[in-house]
């Protein structure tokens, strides 16, 4: 089926800032579940906060893909929705490891239809993974490094995928259980690889209706769904609102039911204000992060004193307080999620160690102007920072660092792009500094790491740099069945990407906040925007 489109701070932040970073923003003048018979009948309609730069789950990043367009596809394996991190199956029906972890086989259900009403079999299983570990010439796959493990993939019969590993991997079915793997067919992969990136055929429980560029996307119940009973929800229509404040509207008047993303504390507030006891709000630590990406290629930004200077002159503890309050933007943390449920969190006594992430604002930005004099980078040195137009929290990050720069004599132009030449020119290495983001869908070193590899093995490293020392640090901690020693190895990496080299920098990690009209149900808040998407355990109360 093709898609059819129709036209359709320094330490005290200044109060200018605040004020800035307000006008981004929409300023505004979690409930127990009850045991309940679902209900069928209905269509869903959400906000998604920007538009998908193509429809391939398998190439793209970002949540303005994975909303709108997950609940088309099946998966290998997925998440338990209402229990995470445990892994169930979704097209495989059962799987067994050898004992020396190398070998993994997969039984696929019988009776999976795509929705052209052909089978799903272990060839299509097959071919998708091929397409993401081994993508063809001229085909992005933005997830290819997390299966380096993979040696080959095997289909001894029609409902039967056999993985082989070069080396024992404790992600492999958290990989495999990926929201961004859609089932794809292999026979329109054999004629047109890239064909996926503009067309949809899936075998989830909604099956494709209409895509009106700009305004909404719409998918209608799948009657020949594999799943007895799935989805409850007659329909779904996701409607494009950049903006927040509109978003905000859309909620609180009811013109959608909920944003799947998060909103920041101030329109939670809103929300919960004008709508009372027909709203539930749930909150989740994110496993999400904005970070500076840096083109290390470019010039004076191959120097790794500018780098430290640029990290060193953010004030990420006083940022924390401020943004928190006005947006996503809240934890300190380093390479890996802060807080509670994350085992890698770098301890704050550690953290504080690293260039930029200390308590003392005024020496670090001492050492900074010392650096940038040092490097030659002259007083008032002019730069962009490229940015995706996404106003919360992406944008009022942006100003935000800006002023941090602002501080030791940096004067750098702010450039917001829509999503389809930001993520372009991050890929080609048009920029000099931007705002990049790290989500993932769990916690888990090879995910989080991924994006700081060399950029010749990892397409999300947009920072353009290569480190053998980095690259052999992830394959060994990736391989580590000791604990301990897996997470020596993880302090070395952490050090050498954001104090040794600086390539590029986390700024803060995010909190996510969803408030939702309470008919919304069958649905629960996981620490990622990315799972849970799929939509067919949702369903409406009337």
């Amino acid at each position: 089926m093709r898609v059819t489109e129709r036209p359709g701070w320094h330490a005290a932040i200044t109060a200018s800032t605040i004020f800035s970073l307000a006008l981004l923003l929409f300023s505004p003048p979690g409930g127990a579940a009850e045991k309940e018979n679902p209900r069928s009948g209905g269509e869903l309609v959400f906000a998604v906060g920007e538009t998908p730069p193509s429809y391939d789950g398998h190439r793209e990043t970002t949540f303005a893909m994975l909303h709108p367009i997950a609940p088309h596809y099946s998966t290998l394996l997925r998440f338990d929705p209402q229990g995470y991190p445990k892994i169930i199956g979704d097209v495989a029906e059962s799987w067994s490891a050898s004992k020396d972890g190398l070998t993994y086989t997969f039984k696929i259900r019988k009776g999976v239809k795509f929705h052209d009403g052909s089978e799903l079999t272990s060839k299509d299983v097959k071919a998708t993974y091929d397409k993401i570990i081994l993508p063809p010439q001229g085909v992005a796959s933005a997830r290819k490094a997390y299966y380096d493990m993979v040696d080959r993939i095997e289909t001894p019969d029609i409902y039967t995928v056999v993985f082989h590993l070069k080396y024992p991997s404790a992600s492999l079915l958290a990989n495999l259980a990926s929201p961004w793997n859609f089932i794809y067919k292999a026979e329109i992969l054999e004629k047109d690889p890239r064909w996926y990136e503009k067309n949809i055929m899936g075998s989830g429980p909604f099956t494709f209706v209409e895509y009106v560029p700009g305004s909404h996307w719409v998918g209608k119940k799948n009657p020949n769904y594999f799943m007895k009973g799935r989805p409850y929800l007659d329909g779904y229509k996701a409607i494009f609102i950049r903006d927040t404040a509109p978003r905000v509207a859309a909620i609180r008047s009811g013109q959608a039911l909920i944003e799947f993303r998060g909103f920041n504390p101030a329109a939670k507030e809103d929300i919960v204000k004008a709508l009372g006891d027909k709203v539930v709000v749930q909150e989740s630590p994110w496993i999400c992060n904005l970070t500076v990406t840096i083109n290390n290629e470019k010039k004076p930004f191959d120097d790794v004193r500018v780098r430290r200077a640029l990290t060193l002159a953010i004030d990420r503890w006083e940022a924390s307080k401020a943004l928190s309050q006005i947006s996503l933007m809240k934890y300190v943390g380093g390479l890996f999620r802060p807080g509670a449920g994350s085992q890698y969190a770098t301890p704050e006594a550690e953290l504080t160690k690293l260039a930029g992430f200390g308590k003392n604002i005024e020496a670090a930005r001492k050492e900074a102007r010392r650096l940038l004099k040092e490097a030659g980078v002259p007083e008032g040195f002019s730069f962009t920072l490229k940015n995706r137009n996404v106003r919360e929290p992406y944008e009022v990050t942006g100003v935000f660092v800006i002023d941090q720069w602002r501080q030791i004599g940096l004067n750098v132009t702010h450039m917001p792009q829509e999503g389809g030449p930001y993520f372009n020119d991050f890929r080609q290495g048009n920029y000099e500094t931007g705002i990049d983001f790290n989500c993932d869908f769990m916690d888990e070193p090879d995910y989080q790491l991924l994006k700081f590899l060399s950029s010749d093995k990892s397409p999300l490293n947009y920072a353009r740099y290569k480190d053998s020392v980095l690259d052999d640090l992830y394959e060994k901690q990736g391989r580590a069945t000791n604990a301990k020693e897996r997470l020596k190895l993880l302090r070395q990496f952490e050090k050498r990407v954001l104090d040794e080299q600086a390539y590029q920098f986390h700024i803060l990690w995010w909190q996510r906040i969803i408030p939702h009209w309470a008919k919304v149900k069958g649905w629960k808040i996981t620490p990622s925007h990315y799972l849970n998407q799929d939509l067919r355990e949702i369903w409406l109360a009337e």
